[in-house]
């Protein structure tokens, strides 16, 4: 079923669908927080890449035998960056909380939106953004720059890993590519994951925080965006994955008890706002070019989940191999980051 097709009913369905997905994500990056103490942002990261694993290789059932070298390097680097990723923000938040640090990792996907557009409303969102950081980041004696430094290393590493998923999308048909991504990265966890909990096992508490952490933020959202994202249109998709330093925030103030001031609100807001603007815009040249303009939103806009359930979807249509070829161009499919 197209987004053309469905009706109105299934899309407010879909979109409030979407919403909590978003709200998941965040859920699930906040249990994780819970663990810190016990194993740290290396322990839960995991624990949560070994979840999706566990999830992802079973449904899609990657052909890696049938893999060149020419496939693998990027699935390779892809794993890397992945892990890099989730790793980054989940010590960002250690140090600086799960709102700013959300926030600064969405500067990744903002930054490759706007690298494809040289236009006035893109500058103006560009300068946006930046003066959102400055209101989040508050720079002063007493700044944390390790852990807004690391919020950065995720942004760069999601902006790297939209870059890779559209370089294996044009060689490793559908989303073995990025299950085979997925499935490297809990391998190279997993040994530093048994260190961890060998040398120090963590409570019960920490490891079930851990676990919810990769069902809430891996799991979940795969689950209910694979049911939705064909009654919503991807430009709604993109704007709707905006709300998730929103979320965050919010839930780093009521359930982590973070201290948000009035400006470090504005400039996640204005951040946010940046965000959907950017991915409104009309495509112009560059990254940009040649996709269909709501795919290429879908793809700058999603990490992981998303895009696999939309590239699932596409894909399993043999009849319309063209749109299959579109999807996986743009798809930025791989497990969820947030």
């Amino acid at each position: 079923m197209s987004t053309s097709s469905t009706g109105p009913s299934e899309r407010k369905k879909g979109t409030a669908t979407l919403v909590a997905s978003a709200l998941s994500t965040q859920l699930g990056a906040a249990t994780g927080s819970l663990a810190f103490p016990a194993m740290g942002p290396v322990g839960v990261v995991a624990v949560r890449q070994v979840i999706a694993a566990a999830v992802l290789l079973p449904l899609v059932r990657p052909r890696l035998r049938t893999l060149t070298w020419p496939q693998w390097w990027p699935v390779l680097l892809l794993a890397v960056v992945f892990g890099t990723m989730n790793l980054g923000l989940y010590a960002a938040i250690q140090r600086v909380g799960l709102g700013l640090g959300v926030t600064l990792e969405f500067l990744g996907p903002l930054a490759v939106a706007l690298s494809g557009s040289r236009s006035r409303g893109t500058a103006v969102c560009a300068i946006a953004a930046g003066a959102g950081v400055v209101a989040v980041t508050q720079p002063s004696a007493s700044t944390d720059y390790l852990g807004v430094g690391l919020g950065l290393l995720a942004a760069g590493s999601w902006a790297a890993y939209i870059l890779l998923n559209r370089t294996i999308g044009e060689r490793i048909p559908g989303v073995q590519g990025a299950a085979a991504a997925t499935g490297v990265s809990a391998l190279l966890f997993l040994p530093v994951g048994l260190v961890i909990f060998c040398s120090s096992p963590p409570s019960s508490f920490a490891v079930l925080c851990a676990v919810g952490a990769g069902v809430l933020a891996s799991v979940v959202p795969y689950l209910a965006d694979l049911l939705t994202l064909r009654h919503v249109p991807a430009t709604t998709f993109g704007v709707l994955m905006s709300i998730n330093p929103v979320f965050a925030a919010l839930i780093g103030a009521v359930a982590l008890h973070e201290g948000i001031n009035a400006l470090t609100w504005a400039g996640i807001g204005i951040i946010v706002c940046s965000n959907a603007a950017v991915l409104l815009l009309p495509p112009r040249t560059g990254i940009r070019a040649g996709l269909d303009p709501a795919l290429d939103i879908l793809a700058l806009a999603a990490p992981a989940d998303e895009c696999e359930a939309e590239c699932s979807r596409r894909c399993g249509d043999e009849r319309d191999d063209a749109e299959r070829n579109r999807i996986v161009g743009a798809a930025d499919a791989n497990q969820r980051c947030g």
